[in-house]
């Protein structure tokens, strides 16, 4: 049997896998009877020689080779674009794809032959195209991460797949605080599960469980910008893109710390001390005293006129006038030396 599992989705990719592996049956066979193959620079002889040896004491075979086809993937042309028809393309590695085509129908039927690849193959693929059209022998599985609007969506169905129960509001949330890192909404989907313990995980368990670390990174990258440090605060911000993190839930985050730090720093131009600024604005003591800390970094004046930034910036993304990321990184860097 021929698997192809392509796509970003790393983490539902690796969870497929599992389940391949699993239906191996016992371990310790299993494992004997499991090759991964990683080298990009594979050759067509050593994939044939692992993908053609007999089973020991098992029924199956599981050759796993990561990286192979995406060699296959047509090459452009200089300024062609993705909508260019097949003449103005030109095939990579010609003698591997007319190797695979002429083995592939051949493969020994004790062989689970997957091949692996990080990124969606293209169309034109010609072991793709393969695949598609012998739907008895071979499976072509797409890994595509969720959509933003479809995060929610994606967190109920994960939920409840682990037996538990999350309410849409708070799957709404927990899919806002952490974007579309699946692995990271797995673990915290766990953690939740586990502190309800059965019953129907609600808005403020994700808030109570979930926000504050997700706070605190915006803490450190406030900080950062407050002390004008331009490269730590670009690291930080790109560790919560790296995570698909929303650009605008990120640039909501930050609007949302700098309105905080404009009242604190405004009341303590008042004279109020900590103590009486975290109890007039409603605030946790931990992050009454964080506020203050950074305000001190600030005028009132400066910070109202960051307040407009943010304000323009916020236009200028949902009027699509800028690109996000770019955007952000020109806040940063705006805000760090100014």
């Amino acid at each position: 049997m021929l698997y192809i599992f392509h796509g970003e989705d790393d983490f539902t990719r690796a969870d497929a896998l599992k389940q391949l592996r699993a239906a191996m049956g016992d371990p310790q066979f299993a494992e004997l009877n499991t090759t991964t193959l990683d080298d990009k620079n594979l050759s067509f002889g050593a994939l044939r020689h692992h993908a053609d040896a007999i089973p020991f004491l098992a029924d199956k075979r599981l050759v796993i080779v990561e990286g192979m086809l995406a060699r296959l993937d047509p090459r452009r042309k200089a300024g062609d674009e993705e909508g260019e028809t097949e003449e103005n393309e030109t095939e990579a590695n010609a003698d591997l794809k007319q190797q695979l085509l002429d083995y592939l129908p051949h493969l020994p039927p004790t062989t689970q032959l997957v091949f692996v690849e990080n990124k969606k193959l293209h169309a034109n693929n010609v072991i793709l195209k393969y695949a598609d059209k012998d739907k008895k022998n071979a499976q072509v599985r797409l890994f595509a991460a969720p959509g933003a609007s479809e995060l929610p969506d994606w967190v109920v169905d994960h939920t409840e797949k682990k037996g538990g129960a999350i309410d849409f509001s708070a799957a709404n949330d927990l899919a806002l605080y952490l974007g579309a890192d699946l692995r990271a909404l797995d673990n915290e989907i766990e953690k939740l599960i586990l502190y309800r313990n059965g019953e129907l995980i609600r808005r403020q368990d994700v808030q109570f469980m979930v926000a504050p670390a997700q706070e605190q990174k915006i803490f450190d990258l406030v900080d950062a910008l407050g002390q004008r440090k331009t490269q730590r605060a670009l690291e930080l911000l790109h560790d919560q893109l790296r995570h698909n993190a929303n650009e605008f839930y990120l640039l909501s985050m930050i609007t949302r710390q700098y309105r905080i730090l404009l009242q604190v720093r405004d009341l303590m131009a008042r004279g109020m001390n900590t103590d009486a600024i975290q109890k007039q604005l409603g605030l946790h003591p931990f992050v009454a005293k964080k506020m203050a800390e950074q305000a001190r970094s600030y005028t009132v004046e400066q910070l109202e006129n960051i307040m407009r930034q943010l304000l323009e910036m916020d236009v200028n993304l949902k009027t699509s006038k800028l690109e996000p990321t770019l955007a952000l990184d020109l806040l940063v860097v705006d805000l760090t030396q100014n």
